[in-house]
């Protein structure tokens, strides 16, 4: 049974990312420094360098022979059960909308696994706690964030088309004497085209451009953003050290641990930015933070647990499963949603929440599971 001293050991693993969090809250709202330009160089910088480097250094350090694969096949079939839910409720409900959809699977599957839920899982069961944690954040961080990325660059590739292909559609043909006159019309005419243009892909996520120019200006956006394969390079080289046994050379390894290191910092300073910048610290409101917990602590380890009976899996196994499909929201995923604007008060706040009400939920869901054989 997990004792006092091993919650302890959670609250001291968890309180320095609310220190960040403070810092980055207080360097606004109090102290003035940063300015909003600043605030979105800050984020960037989190997004395409901290993050990326963060996420190669653990993926390339982990031992891609040994992984249980019974234990990531339930973790797949979760988020596949997840998609399909909300895909079904975004076809047949009126208030269903790709957007959303993308928001709600952020919720339901993605969580912060190494900087919450290694030492909250490690006080519970020990090594293979931490091993199938690790596991799973390796297949979150290649496949399922990288999956995230694509999508919301999909999302905004088709809204920036959707934007130019309107407005030059609605924009009037005029004379050289006539364009002077109506040049105030114009620019009038050009922000209602703008609004309408993020109204159409907000609701529907249609575009005007052609499918193929809509997935080439994708994927070439998507190639430059460090994020994409900075996973993908690291279990390469997880794969090649494992099997001829070689290491990093000692220059590059801490060219990439000074940067990695200030991954989890960097971003949890960034959303105590965005938090200073919104009017309220819980901007999204009662009712959405309601609707992310219930996501995040109900309806994530649901889909969790019936994917894991189904696969097979039995004992501490099945129990570290469920556990961490309920660990508080993945800090990417709402860097992700700040850098493309997909909202990022509803993460910011997942994120917040989350951490502070998820201690007794996991001890909770860890009592209720020992019951389970």
């Amino acid at each position: 049974m997990i004792g006092w001293e091993d919650v302890y050991k959670v609250i001291v693993a968890v309180v320095p990312l609310y220190f960040a969090l403070v810092l980055g809250y207080g360097s606004v709202r109090w102290w003035k420094i940063f300015t909003r330009e600043q605030c979105d160089a800050i984020n960037k910088l989190v997004c395409y360098f901290t993050l990326p480097l963060f996420a190669f250094d653990f993926t390339a350090h982990i031992d891609p022979f040994k992984m249980n694969f019974l234990f990531i096949g339930a973790d797949t079939l979760s988020k596949l059960i997840i998609v399909a839910v909300i895909g079904l409720w975004a076809k047949c409900s009126s208030k269903g909308s790709s957007s959303w959809s993308i928001t709600s699977f952020s919720l339901c599957t993605l969580t912060n696994s190494l900087v919450v839920g290694i030492p909250m899982v490690k006080p519970m069961y020990g090594a293979l706690g931490v091993d199938l944690v690790v596991q799973g954040s390796v297949v979150q961080a290649i496949v399922w964030l990288t999956l995230l990325l694509f999508v919301l660059e999909f999302r905004r590739t088709g809204l920036e088309g959707t934007i130019r292909t309107t407005s030059n559609s609605l924009k009037p043909k005029a004379s050289s004497i006539s364009s002077v006159m109506m040049g105030e019309d114009e620019e009038r005419k050009d922000l209602e085209v703008n609004r309408i243009g993020m109204d159409v892909i907000l609701e529907d996520g249609s575009s005007k451009l052609p499918f193929f120019e809509l997935m080439k200006r994708v994927w070439l956006k998507f190639i430059v953003n460090p994020n994409s394969y900075a996973c993908v390079v690291g279990i390469s080289w997880a794969f090649i050290s494992n099997r001829w046994n070689l290491e990093l050379p000692s220059m590059v390894d801490g060219c990439i641990l000074i940067m990695s290191r200030a991954g989890t910092g960097t971003a949890m300073f960034s959303m105590g930015i965005f938090m200073a910048l919104q009017e309220k610290v819980i901007s999204c409101g009662p009712s959405l933070t309601l609707f992310g917990l219930v996501l995040k602590f109900i309806a994530g380890p649901a889909a969790m647990a019936i994917s894991a009976i189904v696969v097979g899996l039995r004992g501490d196994v099945l129990r570290i499963a469920i556990i961490q499909a309920a660990i508080p929201q993945s800090i990417t995923s709402f860097i992700f949603a700040k850098e493309y604007g997909l909202h990022a008060d509803v993460l910011s706040t997942a994120v917040i929440f989350g951490m502070i009400v998820s201690l007794p939920i996991l001890v909770a869901f860890y009592a209720i599971l020992e019951f389970i054989h």
